[in-house]
C-alpha cells in the first residue's frame, strides 16, 4: 500500500481508484435502472473539439485516433475502463522495475507520455477484441448492408475524402449506432452537426452524400 500512495505513483493509481470508482457507479445506475455506459456513448459524442483550434487538423487527427481504438464501434465506458486499467497497472509496473532495479522512482510528470504511449495499443486490442463481439450482435440484430440509405448525423470531427468523422442514428429499433463517414464526392466535406445519407460501405466506414432535402 505504501508504494502505490508514493509520489511517483499517485497518478498511476488515481487511474485504478478512478476505475474503481466508475466500476461501482455502473453497478448503482444499472440497479436503478440507468445506464452510465449509455450516457457516456451519448455525451462524448457532441463534445466540440473544433471550438478552440480551428483548421488546425486536430480535429482530423483526433477522429483517426478515436477510429483506431474503435471508438464508436465499442462502447465508450469499455474504451475509458481498458485505457484507465493499462495506464494505472503498466505505469506501476514500470516504477516497480525502477525501484527494484535502480532502487529509485521517477516522477509521475516523466513517466505519464511513455506510460500513455504504451496504454493506446493496450486500448486497441481490448477494443478490437469487444468490437468482434459488437459485428457479431450487430450480425443477429441489424446487419452492416442495412445501413446504407439511412440518414446520420456527423456528431464528431470533420469528414473529407480519406478521413472520416463519425456519425450516428438510430434504426427503426431505436437502436443507436455509430459509423465513421466520409463524403463520396472527392471535393465534398462534412462538418459537425451536418445531415448525411449513407450511400455505401466502404471498408470499416461508410461513404455518404448530402440529403436532397
Amino acid at each position: 500500500m505504501t508504494f502505490l500512495l508514493e509520489d511517483g505513483n499517485q497518478l498511476f493509481t488515481g487511474a485504478l481508484v478512478l476505475m474503481l470508482m466508475i466500476a461501482v457507479l455502473e453497478g448503482v445506475m444499472t440497479l436503478i435502472g440507468a445506464g452510465l455506459s449509455d450516457l457516456l456513448d451519448n455525451l462524448l459524442p457532441d463534445f466540440d473539439i473544433n471550438a478552440e483550434v480551428p483548421d488546425t487538423g486536430l480535429s482530423g487527427g483526433l477522429t483517426k485516433l478515436l477510429g483506431w481504438l474503435r471508438f464508436g464501434e465499442v462502447p465508450a465506458l469499455i474504451l475509458l475502463i481498458a485505457f484507465l486499467v493499462s495506464f494505472g497497472i503498466s505505469g506501476l509496473l514500470i516504477q516497480m522495475f525502477l525501484e527494484a532495479y535502480l532502487g529509485t522512482l521517477l516522477p509521475a510528470w516523466i513517466l505519464a507520455m511513455p506510460v500513455l504511449l504504451l496504454a493506446l495499443p493496450q486500448v486497441r486490442f481490448v477494443g478490437n477484441i469487444m468490437r468482434r463481439f459488437a459485428i457479431r450482435d450487430e450480425t443477429e440484430a441489424v446487419g452492416r448492408d442495412s445501413f446504407v440509405g439511412r440518414k446520420a448525423v456527423i456528431t464528431l470531427g470533420e469528414a473529407t475524402a480519406g478521413s472520416p468523422a463519425e456519425a450516428r442514428f438510430s434504426d427503426e429499433f431505436g437502436t443507436t449506432h455509430y459509423v465513421m463517414v466520409e463524403p463520396y464526392d472527392e471535393d465534398e466535406m462534412f462538418s459537425q452537426g451536418q445531415q448525411v445519407v449513407l450511400v455505401e460501405a466502404h471498408g470499416a466506414s461508410f461513404r455518404g452524400i448530402r440529403p436532397n432535402s
